[in-house]
């Protein structure tokens, strides 16, 4: 019989007695971390995907708005969670204090062979197919292994950069997320300054088709660009005074973000008819060409360059910190764990993510089947690790020393009980939209169940994670 940690180790949780990371970045740096991920290709790419599905310019705000609600949501309760747990890992430690370590191990499984080396190859995937006409490499005759080696070289790249201090890594993606959001920022002011006052593209059109169908699709685009508002919990253990700096990131960072894509796809409709939309590819080049003229196309791809090069380095400073704490805990090879001895990284995880993301461009060769795969696998574990703020209020529900400085979710119990519930109505909608491409992943997750009890025959945990 294993024993259970009192009240108060668990308030601590079991990971803060292992050696984790130095706390060293600051709340602009993880705000930069956060609103770096968040803001990448999506935005380029999903306007006109939405449009595709829905019929009204009004319809189309109202999603990108229920989007950024939802983000809102589970940012809430990630910000309960992870001052709860304010150590490197994020979902895998919320996952093992509420479910323990299988559920833990399943969800690391899936992070580090599909998750999240789909989500950085998908980024930079984008990032190499803007690039490489710029060069007149799209030309060639093997454009598509170009494409795939581009997208290597920038993971390889900026991989990297990340193993040096996680200051200069924050630093950078600072600087990558400023730039982003001026970009942004950029359209909006074009459209105000130049676009003629009043607008008829708001005018009702006929949907394409029926709401419910449109739901699954329209939907998956937006959330894949709303993703990345809960990767600033996989470097909580590396923040400064978590408890009182994480709710505050994650608050003013997702709403942030979802003022500006409100905003944003608000100046794309006031410039582009929907109709028009529908069959574009990306919108903003057609939108800055109408303002300013032909400059506009080039100043979109350097805008999109800077906004993939930032998601992807974000993605990477995150993702690596859930392989780094589930070999910590003694859930996957130790040399995991490695930290760098000058610089205090999680290098060996780091090199060990770049090398799956490029296995991953190469095997699912391009964006939609990688952001596909990213987004199905990672709403699953959404829902679970919102439920387990559940298991952990009712645990702790004798004991209020257990609770001693931890954010409270506003709304508890309906804020994480709406989030948990769309992320099941999320997948249910993607399983049928595509079930066998996507009962091919859940066969990959649930391969991480006799995985973990192989793992546990030949490489025990420690017993308080038994």
């Amino acid at each position: 019989m294993v024993e259970r940690p009192t009240s108060q180790s668990q308030s601590i949780a079991p990971s803060a007695v292992l050696n984790d990371l130095p706390r060293r970045i600051g709340f602009w740096g993880a705000v930069a971390i956060m609103v770096g991920i968040t803001i990448g290709t999506g935005i380029f790419r999903a306007p006109a995907s939405v449009a595709g599905e829905v019929g009204t310019p009004y319809a189309a705000l109202a999603l990108w708005t229920i989007g950024g609600i939802v983000s809102l949501l589970g940012a809430l309760t990630f910000a309960e969670l992870s001052t709860r747990y304010p150590h490197s890992g994020g979902m895998y430690v919320f996952l093992r204090e509420g479910f323990g370590p299988i559920m833990s191990f399943i969800f690391g499984w899936t992070y580090l062979l599909i998750s999240k080396p789909a989500a950085a190859a998908a980024i930079a995937i984008v990032f190499a197919e803007h690039l490489n006409p710029l060069f007149g490499w799209d030309k060639l005759p093997n454009a598509t292994r170009i494409t795939q080696f581009t997208t290597c070289g920038v993971l390889i790249a900026l991989t990297f950069l990340n193993t040096f201090r996680v200051q200069f890594g924050a630093g950078v993606a600072m600087f990558l997320t400023s730039l982003k959001v001026a970009a942004l920022l950029f359209i909006v002011a074009m459209v105000v300054a130049f676009a003629p006052p009043g607008s008829a593209n708001f005018a009702f059109s006929d949907h394409p088709k029926p709401l419910l169908a449109a739901l699954a699709p329209a939907m998956a685009a937006i959330l894949w660009t709303y993703d990345g508002w809960n990767d600033v919990g996989s470097v909580a253990g590396e923040v400064i005074n978590p408890r009182r700096m994480l709710p505050r990131i994650f608050f003013l960072g997702t709403l942030a973000i979802t003022l500006l894509y409100v905003g944003v796809n608000a100046a794309y409709l006031w410039v582009t008819p929907l109709d028009e939309m529908r069959g574009m590819t990306t919108v903003a080049p057609e939108v800055l060409r109408r303002l300013i003229g032909p400059a506009g196309e080039k100043i979109v791809t350097v805008m999109i360059l800077i906004s993939a090069l930032g998601a992807t380095h974000g993605a990477i400073i995150t993702g690596a910190r859930v392989t780094f704490a589930q070999a910590r805990d003694g859930l996957l090879f130790r040399f995991l764990a490695h930290t760098h001895k000058l610089h205090a990284t999680p290098d060996v995880s780091l090199w060990t993510q770049c090398l799956m993301g490029c296995i991953a461009t190469f095997a699912l060769q391009t964006f939609s089947n990688l952001a596909d795969a990213f987004v199905f696998t990672i709403w699953i574990f959404y829902g679970l690790a919102g439920f387990s703020l559940f298991i952990m209020r009712r645990r702790n529900l004798a004991d209020p020393a257990a609770r001693d400085g931890i954010f409270n979710c506003p709304g508890y119990p309906w804020v994480p009980a709406v989030f948990v519930l769309f992320a099941i109505a999320m997948v249910y909608l993607s399983l049928l939209d595509q079930p066998v491409q996507k009962l091919k992943m859940v066969g990959i997750l649930l391969a991480g169940i006799p995985a973990y009890y192989i793992w546990q025959a030949f490489f025990p945990p420690p017993r308080r994670f038994g």
